[in-house]
């Protein structure tokens, strides 16, 4: 096993996208077997070792940055396998929790199949998307990581290991979970006693729900309750063709309206992505697409699975839902093949990359959020994010997932004053979403910057069950302490 602790070698993995600069660690193990790590916990305790499992640095609320403990990283454990054909519509593919997303999809994509999770940044590794849950523009047709995995092997936190098929091991009437005879001392496991906001995305938190499989527990703790070493992975057939769009509005409300018509799937349209950028948005991306029309108060991206038979019916059932609700279709673009649906899609991932820029030339970084709501509740939080802003004459966008009711608002501070300013507004819409009925994260997840305000999400006995559960499976207290749980609530069993 690699053991590195010279700065040049760690500094890496004390950052992420969070721009958390508190990070420090004795240094980082690179276990280049199972077997491997698995000897790394089970000694973790007798040398009073804790680790901070890191990820490919692609999260953005400080999960991968140790503070104090030892880093594991799981870039050597990147094996991918070859699909298996269960039948014509599924395959499964075993992959290491080191890969790679972006090349678990290339392998999926070359040998016929699809895996549907499509998260913007696709160096992160598959492991990490499970362990958080992870999802993105196709997460409105196909839903989150959760529903495409089909078996983890995990590490417990004492170094046992836990194979888990899904549908093997599930809470009974009374929410208890029997678990496999390996877990030293714990045979049963009761699910964490609270109800999940009811929103289309949520990924705050362990899972809970009546009857819920134990993998699912797994799935979105953020490295909390074991390393996810191995996953089955379930892939479909891949689609025969697609058609994408950015259709333009002059106002709101007709956007509004064409969005709420694209989620009733009826006359021949069902999208599998819907995303929105406002003017904001729009003026941002017209430094590198100039022919943006000055007259849009906003836009929807949409991308429609299809076939070379139904590619006209569907476009005809496009361009009619456009025409009820005022779309500006002359000045829209609609991308029929493979080169301009490219182009559509590099203009999409463009605009964090113009943000960026912009702010590289301030000095202070962006106050965003990632919250969801119901979606009978969607604009009400859209126009607080909209008010708020332009009350304090803020530079900022709002885009990202219309289709699930989840939007990101990003500030984007000129000084230290407005920094300052958006940070306390940050607090205000998080009262405001949960006010809702909504999520404090839809996305990304808590790690150790949202660990405050998930206590407002769940409260004192909330958060206690969560704390409940980690003592249950890492009674050592050895996996990521700092994520999710804010670590008071783990110090004593009564605090």
């Amino acid at each position: 096993m690699i053991y590195k602790h010279d700065q040049a070698s760690i500094q890496g993995f004390l950052e992420d996208t969070s721009n958390l600069k508190t990070g420090h660690t004795p240094g980082v193990f690179f276990p280049e077997t199972v077997e491997e790590l698995e000897e790394l916990l089970k000694e973790a305790a007798l040398k009073t070792r804790r680790f901070t499992v890191a990820g490919n640095g692609t999260g953005t609320t400080g999960g991968r940055i140790p503070m104090g403990d030892y880093v594991i990283s799981m870039q050597k454990l990147d094996r991918i396998g070859e699909p298996e054909m269960l039948s014509g519509e599924h395959a499964i593919m075993t992959v290491q929790g080191g890969a790679l997303l972006e090349n678990v999809q290339k392998k999926a994509e070359q040998c016929g199949w699809f895996y549907p999770p499509d998260p913007t940044e696709k160096l992160c590794f598959i492991g990490s998307t499970i362990a958080n849950n992870s999802s993105g523009a196709r997460s409105f047709k196909y839903g989150p990581t959760r529903d495409h995995i089909a078996r983890l092997l995990i590490l417990l936190p004492r170094g046992e290991r836990l194979d888990l098929s899904r549908g093997s091991c599930m809470a009974d009437k009374n929410g208890i979970f029997h678990l496999p005879q390996l877990i030293a001392g714990k045979m049963t496991l009761r699910r964490p006693d609270y109800l999940m906001p009811a929103t289309s995305k949520h990924n705050a938190g362990y899972f809970s729900r009546e009857g819920m499989d134990l993998i699912d527990l797994f799935i979105g703790s953020e490295g909390t309750l074991g390393v996810i070493v191995e996953a089955d992975l379930m892939l479909i057939p891949q689609p025969l063709a697609i058609i994408s769009a950015l259709v333009h509005f002059r106002t709101l409300n007709d956007l509004f309206r064409f969005v709420a018509l694209l989620k009733e799937p009826v006359n021949g349209v069902s999208p599998r992505a819907i995303e929105f950028f406002d003017k904001n948005s729009l003026r941002f991306l017209s430094q590198k697409y100039p022919d943006m029309p000055e007259e849009s108060e906003g836009a929807v991206f949409i991308e429609q699975e299809t076939t070379r038979e139904t590619d006209d019916l569907t476009l005809d059932a496009l361009f009619t839902i456009m025409e009820s609700c005022n779309a500006m279709t002359d000045n829209s673009w609609i991308a029929l093949d493979r080169e301009e649906q490219s182009r559509l899609r590099e203009f999409r991932h463009t605009l964090p990359l113009l943000v960026n820029e912009w702010l590289s030339r301030q000095k202070e970084s962006k106050i965003s959020t990632d919250m969801a709501v119901p979606d009978e509740r969607f604009a009400e939080l859209f126009d607080f994010y909209r008010n708020s802003c332009e009350q304090e004459g803020f530079v900022y966008i709002i885009f990202g997932h219309i289709g699930n009711a989840h939007l990101h608002l990003n500030i984007l501070p000129r000084n230290r004053d407005e920094f300052m300013q958006a940070k306390k507004l940050y607090r205000n819409f998080v009262h405001k979403a949960l006010a809702l009925g909504g999520t404090l994260s839809a996305e990304h997840g808590i790690g150790k910057l949202k660990a405050e305000y998930l206590v407002e999400l769940y409260h004192y006995e909330g958060i206690k069950e969560m704390a409940r559960i980690k003592k249950s499976l890492d009674p050592d207290l050895i996996l990521n302490i700092g994520n999710i749980i804010p670590a008071a609530y783990l110090e004593t069993e009564n605090h």
